[in-house]
């Protein structure tokens, strides 16, 4: 029986539904866990050293594949090994870090999906502008630990400069230094929040958007997880068809093609979700072409 290795910085328990996503993307091609595919996880939980040592592990478990969630999981993995097929799922060019050689053409042993989470920032910046137009400085919650923050943070700083807003970057990648950096956010009177991409912050819905909530800022988050849990809004790819797709390269390679075979893809499933529940206790008026604009308004 084939064994494929999953690789994530979050932790199992935040993201059992993702992992049935990658199952069900298996399930494409055949494979059926326990049945005749068995799936060897490691998880980071939120602690993104001890990324490549389980990297590693998997590697030592002689696994027929490993498919990988975030740029560090991805990194780490192919630090470990560059004969076993690598699958990533991150929310950055793949290129600029040096993951493929091309998206049409990846060379190697390692291809998969980015989502391309950046390239949203500048919607999700000015969507939370026509919420809150009179904002003139918005914080930007980033993971200082993960390796796209410097260039999400140009992306975010330019972006704002088309609308003459300030940016003021505050850093989390504990559950301690997310209280601080709300508490940032108070003091330097930031009138609106921007939520990175990221896999700590995004394990922690409930935990952020009840900070939030607390300092009564006005927030736009990168998944809809966000205003599930009571958040203002979310602009972003649908994460659980990108771990999915995942899924579906796994089988693939399972069934013999080879990841330089395999083209990049690129997410373009992307879905807008209001909570007006969340915008009446901050006493926000959502705009009527908004409502219209969104693919689900929460009441």
């Amino acid at each position: 029986m084939p064994v494929v290795g999953f690789l994530s910085a979050r932790s199992r328990e935040d993201s059992a539904d993702l992992l049935a996503a990658v199952r069900s993307g298996l399930g494409e091609h055949g494979f059926v866990e326990d049945h005749n595919v068995r799936i060897e996880s490691r998880w980071a939980n939120d602690q993104y050293d001890r990324l490549e040592p389980l990297a590693r592990e998997l590697v030592a478990h002689r696994v027929a594949a490993i498919l990988t969630s975030g740029v560090a999981a991805a990194l780490a993995a192919k630090a470990a090994t560059s004969a076993i097929p690598i699958v990533f799922l991150i929310g950055f060019d793949p290129v600029q870090f040096g993951l493929v050689s091309s998206l049409n053409r990846p060379t190697g042993n390692v291809t998969g999906l980015a989502v391309l989470t950046n390239t949203l920032e500048p919607r999700q910046l000015q969507l939370l502008h026509e919420v809150v137009p009179a904002t003139k400085m918005v914080g930007f919650l980033a993971n200082p630990t993960n390796p796209g923050v410097e260039s999400d943070t140009r992306v975010v700083q330019s972006a704002a400069s088309t609308t003459g807003q300030q940016i003021l970057v505050v850093s989390a990648s504990s559950d301690g230094e997310l209280d601080t950096a709300f508490e940032a956010l108070r003091q330097q009177h930031a009138e609106a929040l921007l939520v990175m991409a990221d896999p700590f912050l995004n394990s922690r819905p409930n935990k952020i958007v009840g900070l939030a909530a607390r300092y009564a800022i006005p927030a736009m988050y990168p998944w809809r997880e966000f205003p599930m849990a009571g958040g203002l809004m979310s602009y972003g790819t649908e994460l659980a068809d990108a771990w999915r797709q995942i899924g579906v390269y796994g089988g693939k390679i399972l069934k013999g093609a080879k990841p330089a075979d395999l083209p990049v893809q690129q997410s373009v499933k992307v879905e807008f979700v209001i909570n007006l529940k969340a915008a009446n206790a901050l006493g926000l008026t959502v705009p009527h072409g908004l409502l219209n604009a969104a693919d689900e308004v929460i009441e």
